[in-house]
């Protein structure tokens, strides 16, 4: 029996742009990741029990970049500093809102990883 979601891997093309992306952008934490034999990390949310980010290190970038999986999505929270920090970089977004629910922001990491990040439908930008 499935109980959910356990974690999405990425692969970093460029590891320190993928780590400043999903830590500085996205406010994803690095956290404990057991000796694996290679380079990497693990990247948690609020709950820093379970990491919902893995990044390898050291794989090439396959050439089919998304494969099949079109994105990988999280709930977030403080859509204004989110959408700030985005701006202050200069990275591409596209904001939208659900019709009566929840906010959407979606990119693409450094690797081409399509990224949504979902705000609840009382925050504003």
């Amino acid at each position: 029996m499935i109980l959910g979601m356990n974690h999405f891997t990425v692969i970093a093309e460029d590891p320190q742009a993928t780590m400043d992306f999903y830590t500085g952008m996205v406010g994803l934490k690095e956290g404990f990741r057991p000796d694996l034999g290679f380079p990497g990390a693990w990247l948690y949310g609020e709950d820093t029990k379970h990491a919902i980010l893995h990044v390898y290190f050291d794989r090439p970038v396959p050439a089919q970049r998304a494969g099949v999986i079109d994105h990988m999505a999280f709930t977030a929270k403080g859509l204004r500093e989110v959408k700030a920090r985005f701006d202050a970089a200069g990275w591409k977004y596209d904001l939208r809102r659900q019709a009566g629910a929840l906010w959407q922001l979606f990119c693409h990491d450094p690797n081409g990883a399509k990224v949504e990040l979902d705000f609840d439908k009382a925050e504003e930008p």
